[in-house]
């Protein structure tokens, strides 16, 4: 068996990877940004950052990239996406493909359809070895996983991304690259309900640099104008999206309008999670799990809904705190590595 294990997930925007010894324990975890859609080269490049700081023989992969308008399809992006990482990686490769398990590099054509946009399946996987019954809900910078879990069993109705959408298992806003003009037509803005401009003028990073709960780590996407990511940026950008110059009022008003953003992000998120909660009996004793650059948004969805919270960190071995940190914003690359390594993902 080998001593160390690099779990990757390739995403569109970020390649996120987490290193674990052979006992499933986190020695180091990364993010890194990767704007797919300009070229595979970007995902060499990021590849090339990692490995510059993680060495392993051995290598699991789950990835969401093959959606990246580079490919022409999710068929194209899988093949392309693996061809690339095992011409990178050195030692053992393999792909995860959800409920078949793992495979090598020369199944990957056969199981493309299995291995597409399956992270959060290795992560429900993974949580339902830990707990009996939640909903797991992992907030990224894109979008937002919902997964039911029942007696220690991923609960799911969707396997491809179309049908997690259509069951809201799968939510398009994430906390850093949503742009703003996706989450509401209005909003309250000193105490008057104004429209909405539907240009990409800010995104949610800005609403949780106003609000101060995204890290500048979990923020390593450009922002909307291409400009800093400062405090006074994100509330220049924010302004806009309600036809003024930052100028035109103080720094609290545009904190304030963040928190009409965020509460307007809270409530789609919300209805998913109850469309997700109504499955289950009224008495169920339940707990949300919440993973991701986004967690802090499921702990006060938590408490909005008065259900138990667990953070993804507390399902996760690492010495460090800020490493057990970012395994859990990187939480399908450390549940695939350690699926990988004890092999309870697997068909084989």
């Amino acid at each position: 068996m080998s001593q160390m294990c690099i779990g990757w997930d390739v995403g569109g925007a970020h390649l996120k990877a987490v290193l674990l010894n052979a006992d499933g324990s986190v020695t180091a975890a990364t993010q890194v940004y990767c704007p797919l859609w300009r070229g595979l080269r970007e995902l060499e490049f990021a590849i090339d950052n990692v490995l510059l700081e993680f060495t392993a023989d051995r290598h699991v992969v789950t990835m969401t990239g093959e959606l990246a308008d580079i490919f022409s399809n999710r068929r194209e992006g899988v093949l392309g996406i693996a061809a690339t990482l095992t011409r990178k990686l050195s030692g053992e490769v393999q792909y995860y493909a959800g409920k078949d398990g793992f495979v090598g590099i020369d199944a990957v054509e056969a199981y493309w359809s299995a291995i597409a946009s399956m992270n959060w399946y290795a992560s429900v996987q993974y949580v339902a070895q830990h707990v009996y019954q939640a909903v797991f809900v992992d907030i990224g910078s894109t979008t937002t996983d919902i997964a039911l879990i029942e007696q220690a069993m991923p609960c799911c109705k969707g396997f491809t991304d179309a049908l997690r959408m259509q069951h809201d298992e799968l939510v398009y806003t994430g906390v850093v690259r949503t742009p703003l003009m996706a989450l509401a037509q209005k909003i309250l803005f000193s105490n008057h309900t104004s429209n909405v401009a539907a240009e990409h003028f800010a995104t949610t990073a800005d609403v949780y640099t106003l609000t101060g709960e995204l890290a500048i780590a979990e923020n390593a996407a450009e922002t909307a104008d291409g400009a800093e990511k400062t405090m006074q940026a994100s509330a220049r950008r924010i302004a806009r999206m309600v036809g003024h110059d930052v100028d035109d009022a103080p720094l609290a008003s545009w904190i304030e309008l963040a928190r009409s953003f965020k509460n307007a992000q809270l409530d789609q998120i919300r209805q998913a999670l109850l469309k997700q909660l109504k499955k289950l009996p009224d008495n169920a004793a339940l707990q949300l799990v919440g993973a991701g650059a986004g967690s802090f948004l499921v702990a006060e969805l938590a408490s909005q809904l008065g259900l138990e919270y667990a953070a993804a960190t507390e399902f996760i071995d690492a010495d460090d705190v800020e490493v057990k940190h970012m395994a859990a914003v990187c939480f399908p690359a450390y549940a695939v590595a350690y699926l990988g390594i004890t092999r309870s993902g697997a068909a084989e």
